[in-house]
C-alpha cells in the first residue's frame, strides 16, 4: 500500500502553502476522487485557520458524494508521495489518484448538486484553531471509484485555512 497526501493548494516551492478563503456558504476546499478502477482509504485529514480573534465556530465536514465539485486541477506535482511505496510507484495521476477540475482539485468554484453523500466527519471548530483526524488502521474510510471525497467548510465570516486528506492506496 501506498501513502499519499494532498493540500488544498499547489505543492509549495519558493513560497509557504497557500491558504484559501473559507466564506460563508459551503465551500469545498478539496476533493479527492480515485482512479477508475482505484479504492482509497482515507488514514487521515487535518485542517487549520488563521484566525486572530475567537469568534463563532464554523463548520468542517469530510463527506463523501455522488457529485464533483467544479476546483482548481490538481497535478502529480501537487500529491505528496510519503512511504517509500508511494515513492516507488511512479506518478499517482496514472491510474491511482484521478485529477482535473471534476476530479481531484482545490478551491471549489462550484458546488455541484449532491443527491446523496456519506459523512465522515463534522465538526465545529473556531477560527483560531486546528483540527486533525486520525482512523485507526483497519478502520480507515473508503472512497469508491466514481465517488468524491470533499473536505468542505462553512463560517459566519471569510477567514483562511489550510487542510490535508492523506490517502492509502
Amino acid at each position: 500500500m501506498a501513502l499519499y497526501r494532498i493540500f488544498n493548494g499547489p505543492a509549495p516551492t519558493t513560497a509557504s502553502q497557500v491558504a484559501v478563503t473559507t466564506g460563508t456558504a459551503i465551500k469545498t476546499l478539496l476533493q479527492v476522487k480515485p482512479g477508475t478502477t482505484q479504492v482509497l482509504r482515507v488514514t487521515e485529514y487535518g485542517i487549520s485557520f488563521d484566525g486572530s480573534a475567537a469568534a463563532t465556530p464554523g463548520i468542517v465536514e469530510l463527506i463523501v458524494t455522488d457529485v464533483a465539485a467544479t476546483v482548481t486541477a490538481h497535478v502529480a506535482a501537487g500529491i505528496s508521495k510519503q512511504d517509500s511505496a508511494a515513492l516507488a510507484g511512479g506518478d499517482p495521476t496514472t491510474n491511482i489518484i484521478a485529477v482535473g477540475t471534476t476530479s481531484t482539485g482545490y478551491t471549489a468554484s462550484a458546488e455541484g448538486t449532491i443527491t446523496a453523500t456519506r459523512p465522515l466527519d463534522a465538526q465545529h471548530i473556531s477560527p483560531t484553531n486546528q483540527w486533525g483526524f486520525q482512523k485507526p488502521l483497519g478502520r480507515e474510510c473508503i472512497i469508491n471509484p466514481g465517488e468524491f471525497l470533499r473536505v468542505r467548510v462553512k463560517f459566519g465570516a471569510a477567514i483562511n485555512a489550510i487542510c490535508y486528506v492523506e490517502v492509502e492506496a
